[in-house]
């Protein structure tokens, strides 16, 4: 069997990040280390996009440093979007194809960074495990028993790989969550968390098929981009901040 050593130690390194950034449960890191994520993740939206206006890297910036001091950084996505597109009519430039990277990746961070900031680092660990177990019961369910192509986006994603990763998902998630929900509310928001998370891959190799590129990026080596590692979480964080809101 063939192993990648770029891809392991890579993971290796990116696990190691975030059972650091766990341990130490700080405010600072922790929208340190999503803030660097995001950046990069903009950034290989806007490549996808076709977008070269480098000015939006302006806006991106200045949203995740006002998502340090806002105590609900998820509503600056709307503050951002009027703020922006305010911008483009005053100057009679309406190019609204730029407002896309701001929908998706940047939303989807400011969610992320939300949860930690609302329900705490115990929230954040919870998504990870039913994102991370998704993808990962998924490939290898999908490698022993897969037959029936789930989608025709991501071809290599089977039926019975998707079902499998789901339930394992939902299983553990509800563990994990019945730590501070009722096992029912965890039950329930792993396995609402664990779809959104598939179709938040779905939509990203939907834009890699559309720009022509088997990768976001190539900044994590033998993983590609940083948006092909994070692509589950950008659903899955809207979701599960909604839920949880919501409901617990």
């Amino acid at each position: 069997m063939h192993f990648d050593k770029d891809r392991i130690v890579t993971g290796v390194l990116l696990i190691g990040v975030v059972a650091v950034v766990a341990f130490v449960d700080n405010l600072f890191l922790t929208w340190l280390v999503l803030g660097v994520l995001f950046w990069f993740s903009f950034k290989e939206a806007m490549e996808l996009y076709g977008i070269k206006d480098r000015s939006l890297n302006f806006y991106a910036a200045a949203l995740w440093l006002m998502a340090l001091i806002y105590p609900n950084p998820d509503d600056l996505i709307f503050v951002a979007l009027i703020v922006y597109i305010s911008d483009m009519v005053y100057n009679n430039k309406p190019q609204f194809k730029k407002i896309q990277p701001f929908a998706y990746p940047a939303s989807s961070f400011l969610f992320l960074f939300a949860l930690y900031v609302g329900f705490g680092m115990e929230a954040l660990i919870w998504l990870v495990i039913v994102v991370a177990l998704t993808d990962t019961a998924a490939y290898f369910v999908g490698r022993a028993i897969g037959k029936r192509q789930f989608c025709q986006v991501s071809p290599k994603k089977s039926w019975e790989g998707v079902i499998g990763g789901v339930v394992v998902a939902t299983l553990f998630g509800a563990w994990y969550g019945n730590g501070f929900v009722s096992f029912s509310l965890a039950l329930f928001i792993s396995f609402v968390v664990s779809v959104s998370s598939i179709f938040g891959d779905l939509f990203e190799s939907y834009l890699k098929r559309s720009a022509g590129v088997k990768d976001s990026g190539n900044i994590l080596p033998g993983h590609g981009g940083v948006l092909d590692r994070v692509d589950g979480y950008m659903f899955a964080s809207i979701l599960m901040v909604v839920l949880l809101r919501g409901l617990a």
